[in-house]
């Protein structure tokens, strides 16, 4: 069995070590406002465990990020290094939590 696959961080180190918070204090801040979610589902612990391939949905410096865990790093690094443990699912906020409901040019009324 591989020791990778059956990796786990604390949720609230991680998001030191990734740099989304600057300590440990804010990351619990951020946990505990509720606004965070593992997998779609809110998170309620500080101390939940985050594994590889987990989807991380958090509120970032004002817009929402979406982040997918590839690795767990071993302590905080440069942000260019931090960068390499996770995925920007949704780097330009393409994907719409709720999707604009106004139709579009497609679906003009015939004449």
């Amino acid at each position: 069995m591989d020791a990778d696959a059956d990796a786990t961080m604390r949720l609230d180190r991680l998001l030191v070590y990734l740099r989304f918070a600057r300590t440990r204090s804010a990351a619990r801040a951020l946990i505990e406002t509720r606004a965070l979610r593992r997998n779609r589902n809110r998170v309620r612990r500080v101390s939940e465990n985050v594994a590889i391939g987990d989807v991380l949905t958090l509120p970032v410096g004002g817009e929402v990020r979406v982040v997918e865990v590839l690795s767990l790093p071993d302590r905080r690094a440069s942000p260019a290094l931090a960068k390499c443990h996770y995925r920007e699912l949704d780097p330009h906020g393409e994907i719409a939590i709720a999707p604009d409901q106004t139709p579009s040019n497609d679906m003009k009324a015939p004449q």
